[in-house]
């Protein structure tokens, strides 16, 4: 198997130590590994150097400058999500067309999120934290949940709650017939937030599918949650949402991270400072992933 002239980990990618390791068969000099994250171009520009290869997290970009001032790069290993240009930090299409190859990972965070989900729902509607949905506490039995983006994270939810006997709705960009056959009804957007009690939001980044029309065909007395990286829905839609005290909203800390931080203030507002979908499963998942990735790379090229 070939190796790269050089192996950059441009900033913190949280690869485990045994994966740093491995990354050294792999590049003829040593590997170059930051646990910090860059503040400016040049400084990530400087990082990469002459290096072939380089593993970025999902919180340092690598734009069109940066690309074009890295002429050696021959790989960039996205240690987080990779669904589409538009919501990828790197600048994967103008990446490819350069001939570099672009690589990213999925399902590596998503039993944590659901978790989470399930945690923090049944708190909410049974009242054992400091919040409770109804007068009376509710059980997740014939609740009407929908689920917007039914990829794995929302797939999984699904599958989490059918044994809870609620009654599941989901709005995605293509039909899922095989969930539909197991009684997960598809509905268009506006008619699944009419109809849901709780909705769950699960959407790659910089989609923004819910604005002002939509915060109003969901209504009063409804529960949003929201674990998406960045915001999936309008900003000030949502301010004037959640001033109605019978909506209840929840985020992760990846979730409300776009969030202004006044807003969060409501006290039908249940956040959490965490990521849900990290934990020391979550770790090794993304490193096992990330070197499979590269692996595969150097054994075609």
């Amino acid at each position: 198997m070939r190796q790269f002239n050089k192996i950059v980990s441009v900033d913190h990618t949280k690869l485990q130590d045994w994966a740093l390791q491995e990354l050294e068969k792999y590049s003829k000099t040593e590997v170059e590994v930051y646990k910090d994250y860059p503040s400016s171009q040049d400084e990530i520009i400087g990082r990469i150097g002459n290096a072939e290869a380089v593993l970025v997290s999902w919180r340092t970009h690598l734009d069109r400058e940066i690309i074009s001032n890295c002429p050696n790069l021959k790989y960039i290993g996205m240690c987080c999500s990779l669904y589409d240009d538009e919501s990828a930090n790197v600048a994967v299409n103008f990446a490819r067309d350069k001939g570099i190859e672009v690589t990213g990972i999925r399902d590596y965070g998503d039993p944590g999120v659901i978790e989470f989900i399930v945690s923090d729902l049944v708190r909410l509607l049974h009242g054992f934290g400091e919040n409770q949905w109804r007068e009376m506490p509710m059980e997740l039995t014939n609740r009407k949940i929908g689920i917007i983006g039914l990829g794995v994270t929302g797939r999984l939810l699904a599958k989490c709650l059918l044994p809870f006997g609620a009654d599941l709705y989901y709005f995605s960009r293509s039909r899922k017939k095989e969930w539909e056959a197991k009684n997960v009804k598809y509905l268009p957007l506006n008619e699944l937030l009419e109809t849901s009690e709780i909705v769950s939001i699960h959407l790659p980044k910089n989609i923004e599918i819910l604005g002002k029309e939509e915060f109003a065909a969901l209504g009063s007395g409804k529960i949003l949650i929201n674990t998406s990286l960045g915001l999936p829905f309008n900003e000030a839609a949502f301010q004037d949402w959640i001033k109605d005290t019978s909506n209840f909203a929840i985020f992760d800390g990846d979730g409300k991270n776009a969030l202004d931080g006044r807003v969060l203030k409501h006290t039908n507002i249940i956040s959490a400072e965490k990521s849900a979908g990290w934990s020391a499963e979550t770790e090794t998942r993304l490193s096992e992933k990330v070197i499979e990735n590269l692996k595969n790379y150097l054994s075609r090229n």
